[in-house]
């Protein structure tokens, strides 16, 4: 049985996206590994919001070409956003790869693959003197429908959340993003089909879904109407509200220009939606918002999320910050940082501008140093980090629900959960019997960004 080894770089879509991957070998007869050693195919799926996530992707491609000294017929592809905004160039970056593979062309990734793979192995039978020349796929193309391809879900014994993949695409254009570029227009599933699998998920066990859009409120706008006064995403989450055995609805990331109140309003009647929504702002500076292209203001992001707490009181709110940049003055910084100390983020994660190719703000004018950026990036993080130590700090003698994940990443002898607020809370217990389990948990300390305690 010939075994695939899949990496996944960037965010909880491609993480999603592989597991779709996943499951298709699993259905052409194939093993998944955690080896990449083992492997007959090694995939890495790519993600190229930041250059150093691309960079770290090509870094790795290349150092494991050393296997095919021993194992000749490795099979070696990239998948994911970089393959889809690089393509055929990254057979000249590397010379071993075989496959790339877009971001619409995920459900044909077995078939080249394995196709590759047979093709080598016939050959190396049949014939000694065997070329590899001559056998590279690079499928980038736009392919209707594609988005509802990413539907199956691998078995992992005990599950208690999972995501779905509700939408592919963006139609945004924000200056510093090449996330519409790679991953293509907005294109919605329909509600049914997602519906009908988060009942799948709920019938193996899953207590919690995370919905996952690029743009996740946008859902379906340009598709379906709006009924009753209400968005289509809205109409969504009403919808797998009435899931049985669903306890706990999460989604991200979800954008200013599409948070109506519609979407504020539902967190006052549907009692499964938790109390966190991650929620990008990118800056607390009007002008630089502007260079971002990014439509609205920083009053409009301040008043929803005004509007999110006094919906859902006690809400946490985390957000995405850049730093950096083009353009970005000392005046425009501390903007973003009285936006945060306005708002107090349970957490925020913060980037240094990265410049992407073919993206207009990589082309503006007055790009910031490094050094300069870095020292923003450090103090910004000052404030976010003590806000979040605060915050977590304050719940020390409280009694939190914990939906229990499993067994902790850091320490696979503790089990590990998050509260309806997303956070991250670890303790004593039986992963056979408390994995899936809603448990009253009594905090008893915090590192400042963990909790731990013990079930009462």
């Amino acid at each position: 049985m010939p075994k695939v080894h899949i990496r996944t770089y960037g965010c909880q879509m491609n993480e999603r996206d592989s597991e779709q991957v996943s499951q298709m070998f699993i259905n052409g007869g194939y093993t998944v590994t955690p080896d990449e050693t083992e492997a007959d195919a090694i995939l890495i799926n790519t993600c190229s919001v930041r250059d150093q996530a691309e960079q770290k992707a090509i870094g790795k491609m290349r150092n494991i070409g050393a296997y095919r000294r021993d194992r000749s017929h490795v099979v070696y592809g990239f998948m994911g956003c970089m393959a889809q905004s690089r393509g055929e160039e990254l057979f000249e970056t590397i010379p071993h790869l075989d496959v790339v593979v877009g971001t619409q062309k995920y459900h044909k990734v077995f078939e080249y693959v394995d196709g590759i793979l047979k093709r080598r192995l016939e050959a190396r039978m049949d014939d000694p003197t065997w070329s590899l020349v001559g056998q590279n796929v690079c499928d980038t193309a736009e392919e209707e429908g594609s988005q509802n391809t990413i539907r199956d879900h691998t078995p992992k014994g005990l599950e208690a959340t999972s995501f779905v993949s509700i939408m592919q695409g963006c139609n945004m254009r924000c200056s510093f993003c090449i996330v519409p570029d790679t991953r293509g227009k907005e294109r919605g599933r329909p509600i049914d089909d997602i519906v009908n699998e988060v009942k799948r998920l709920a019938d193996r066990g899953v207590r919690e879904v995370t919905l996952l859009g690029q743009i996740v409120n946008l859902y379906g706008r340009t598709e379906f109407p709006k009924v009753d006064g209400k968005s289509p995403f809205v109409q969504l989450l009403e919808a797998v509200h009435e899931v049985e055995g669903i306890d706990r609805i999460r989604f991200t990331s979800p954008h200013p220009i599409g948070y109506r109140d519609d979407l504020v309003a539902a967190f006052t009647y549907l009692p499964k939606l938790c109390s966190h929504i991650h929620f990008p702002m990118q800056s607390g500076s009007d002008r630089i918002l502007r260079a971002m292209r990014r439509p609205y203001k920083n009053d409009k992001f301040i008043e929803i999320c005004e509007k999110m707490k006094a919906a859902r009181p006690g809400i946490a709110i985390t957000t995405d910050i850049i730093v950096g940049f083009p353009g970005e003055t000392e005046e425009d910084f501390l903007a973003t940082v009285a936006t945060v100390e306005r708002l107090q983020f349970d957490n925020a994660f913060v980037f240094r501008y990265s410049p992407r190719r073919n993206t207009p703000a990589a082309e503006m004018d007055e790009q910031l140093t490094e050094a300069v950026k870095e020292e923003r990036n450090q103090r910004l993080l000052e404030v976010v980090n003590r806000l979040a130590i605060e915050k977590n700090a304050a719940l020390v003698g409280t009694v939190q629900q914990v939906l229990c994940e499993g067994p902790s990443k850091n320490n696979k002898e503790r089990l590990s959960g998050r509260t309806s607020h997303n956070k991250i809370l670890i303790f004593d217990g039986d992963p056979h019997k408390l994995t899936g389990q809603l448990l009253d948990i009594q905090v008893e300390s915090s590192t400042g960004f963990t909790l731990y305690g013990n079930v009462i």
